[in-house]
C-alpha cells in the first residue's frame, strides 16, 4: 500500500443566496425539483425526522453506499455528512452528488488527518489498512478495504490469518472487532465525539429507572457502555432489533438520537429513550448531521450547488477498497 499522501482540495465556498419566500411548500418544491433533475435524495438515519421523510433512501452507511453505487439518477443529493457524499461521488464520478452544507463534516473523520496517517502506516507496511468508512476520500485512498460497522467483522474475518491489520480510525469499533473476530489490530486512536460522552455511569441511573428496557448500543461507544448492552450493532443493526424484539416494550438506545425517529416509525408505541451523554445535553445529537436543513436541500436540488468533488487520482485510488466492501455486503 502507497502512503504517498493524496492532496485534497479546498472546500467549496457558496455565496450568499436571496432568502427563502417563507410560504413556499418546501416538500412540494424539493419533490418538483427531484422530478425535474432525475434525482434521488437519501438520508441517513441521524438527520432529523422530516428530512428521512422526504428522502427516497434512508439508510446507514452501507445502505446509503449500496444505493449510491445502483442508482440510475442523474443527481444524488445527500442528506448526511461530507465523508458520505464523497462515497457516493467515487462510486459515481460521472454523475452530480450535491450536498445541503458542505460543513457538515464528521469529528471521527476529522481526526485522521491524510499526511499524519500516512506518515504514521509507514511504521507498519506489512499491515492490511482497513478503514472505517467514516474517513475522507482522502484516507480511503490509503486503504486496502473499507468497513462500515455493519460489515466491520465480516471484513476482518474476510483478512488471512497470517495477515496483520491496522484498522483506523475508530478506537472503540476497533477493539469491539477485536474482541468478535479474536484478531489482533492496531488501532488508529480515534473517536466520535457522539458516542464518546456516553458513560456508564449514567446508563446505570437510567438502568435503575427503566430496569426492563433493553440498552442497546453502537459499537462507537466505549467498551464500559458495551460491557452493560444488551444488544450491539450498527445504526441499521439497532433498529432493526427494536422492530423485530416485540416481547419487549422499552429501550434505551446508545446513539445519536436520529434514529428514534425510523423505530418509532417502524414500531408504533414502543418507548425509546435517548441515552442521555456527559456533556450537559439532554440528548445526543450530532452538531455536523444538523447542520443540513430542508431549505438547505431545496437550495442544493434548485441550484446544484454544493457540489461534492473528488480529484480523479484519489477517486481511482479508493474506489477498489471501497467496491471491495460492497463485494462483502
Amino acid at each position: 500500500m502507497s502512503t504517498a499522501v493524496p492532496k485534497m482540495p479546498l472546500p467549496v465556498h457558496i455565496p450568499d443566496r436571496e432568502p427563502i419566500d417563507p410560504t413556499l411548500d418546501l416538500e412540494a418544491e424539493i419533490v418538483r425539483l427531484k422530478e425535474e433533475r432525475n434525482a434521488i435524495i437519501l438520508s441517513h438515519y441521524y438527520q432529523d425526522g422530516e428530512m428521512q421523510d422526504i428522502a427516497d433512501f434512508v439508510g446507514d452507511s452501507l445502505g446509503l453506499s449500496q444505493q449510491a453505487k445502483g442508482t440510475d439518477a442523474d443527481v444524488i443529493a445527500f442528506c448526511g455528512v461530507h465523508f458520505m457524499a464523497e462515497t457516493a461521488k467515487i462510486l459515481n464520478m460521472g454523475k452530480t452528488v450535491v450536498m445541503p452544507d458542505t460543513d457538515a463534516g464528521c469529528s471521527l473523520a476529522d481526526r485522521c488527518p491524510p499526511d499524519v496517517f500516512a506518515e504514521w502506516l509507514e511504521q507498519y507496511p506489512d499491515h492490511v489498512v482497513v478503514s472505517y468508512i467514516n474517513t475522507s476520500a482522502a484516507i480511503k485512498a490509503l486503504s486496502d478495504i473499507i468497513c462500515t460497522s455493519t460489515n466491520a467483522v465480516r471484513v476482518v474475518e474476510s483478512i488471512p490469518e497470517d495477515k496483520k491489520i491496522v484498522f483506523a480510525p475508530d478506537r472503540h469499533l476497533g477493539r469491539w472487532v477485536m474482541r468478535q473476530t479474536g484478531r489482533d489490530m492496531v488501532l488508529w486512536p480515534g473517536f466520535c465525539v457522539v458516542h464518546e460522552q456516553f458513560t456508564a455511569r449514567k446508563l446505570l441511573k437510567l438502568k435503575r429507572q427503566y430496569p426492563d428496557a433493553h440498552l442497546i448500543a453502537h459499537p462507537e461507544c466505549e467498551q464500559s457502555v458495551l460491557d452493560m448492552a444488551d444488544y450491539i450493532g450498527s445504526t441499521n443493526q439497532l433498529i432493526n432489533y427494536v422492530v423485530k424484539t416485540t416481547d419487549v416494550g422499552e429501550f434505551i438506545v446508545a446513539t445519536e438520537m436520529g434514529v428514534m425517529h425510523q423505530m418509532r416509525k417502524q414500531r408504533p408505541g414502543v418507548k425509546v429513550i435517548g441515552a442521555e451523554p456527559d456533556s450537559g445535553c439532554e440528548c445526543a445529537v450530532c452538531p455536523y448531521m444538523r447542520l443540513n436543513t430542508m431549505e438547505k436541500l431545496y437550495l442544493a436540488l434548485r441550484d446544484l450547488q454544493p457540489e461534492i468533488t473528488v480529484p480523479q487520482d484519489i477517486a481511482e485510488r479508493a474506489l477498489l477498497p471501497v467496491e471491495r466492501m460492497l463485494a462483502l455486503g
